[in-house]
């Protein structure tokens, strides 16, 4: 019955994806748009690369603009980046350019995917697999098991190297410093926490904090601005995209 076929092709063709994503060669943590073209260009030099995001939509504060007016600004040095993605731009006014914020979210989940890269939505990463002072991968479970509360326990990813692009929460590098007494590659040894806004030096700041945090585990995006200090920059996402594409060169570089 094509009833039974529907859910059949589901179930198989999920399980499959699933199963072959249990030892990765990158696990991305938070589906923003730094997460997203880290993903892409991880995928595009042959890596095997998954992101999980907690949300049903990933794409992280992209989706939304500012204040839901769905546009976006970005600086002409990401133009690159925005032209290889293919996301319909135009000029303002002193080096910047207006995006359609939908455009350019859902743009770069498409390129992402298509690229090769896996993304599994209503994933939350709880914790990591921890051994011999090194991040080596990630402990998931259903979104909705962690907020209703249920004692479920979760799977676990092995990952060659792992990405913290959870945004302003810096997840990731929180439970690494918490739970392992782990002294991570900051002022203070540990999340230092986001700064107030600051457009200009938040954006160059995000790049510039865009590295390997601690073995195994690197930062990208609004993540590295929460764990180094650094300011908060509004709704420009240059720096997001050239942050996720920078911690890609690095990971690409470590690992080919």
């Amino acid at each position: 019955m094509i009833e039974k076929k529907v859910s059949q092709g589901i179930i198989t063709k999920y399980f499959e994806k699933l199963n072959d994503c249990l030892e990765l060669d990158v696990a991305i943590v938070g589906g923003g748009p730094s997460g997203i073209v880290a993903a892409y260009y991880i995928a595009k030099a042959g890596l095997k690369v998954a992101l999980f995001d907690r949300k049903l939509s990933p794409g992280g504060g992209m989706w939304g603009g500012a204040m839901m007016f769905n546009e976006i600004v970005i600086q002409e040095e990401a133009l690159e980046i925005v032209k290889e993605m293919n996301i319909n731009h135009q000029p303002y006014e002193d080096g910047l350019y207006t995006m359609d914020s939908v455009e350019s979210t859902a743009a770069l989940l498409y390129q992402a995917t298509h690229a090769g890269a896996k993304i599994f939505n209503c994933y939350s990463v709880e914790d990591v697999v921890y051994k011999n002072d090194q991040v080596g991968g990630v402990v998931v479970n259903w979104t909705p098991v962690l907020r209703e509360g249920l004692h479920v326990d979760p799977l676990n990813i092995m990952a060659k190297c792992v990405i913290d692009g959870t945004g302003h929460d810096s997840e990731i590098c929180r439970v690494v410093a918490k739970k392992n007494g782990a002294q991570l590659n900051t002022a203070t040894g540990g999340v230092v926490g986001e700064r107030s806004l600051d457009v200009v030096t938040g954006e160059k700041m995000v790049v510039e904090g865009t590295k390997e945090i601690y073995p195994g585990l690197y930062v990208c995006g609004m993540a590295s601005s929460a764990v180094y200090g650094t300011p908060r920059m509004g709704p420009i996402f240059g720096g997001m995209l050239m942050s996720g594409k920078k911690v890609s060169e690095l990971i690409i570089n470590r690992l080919k």
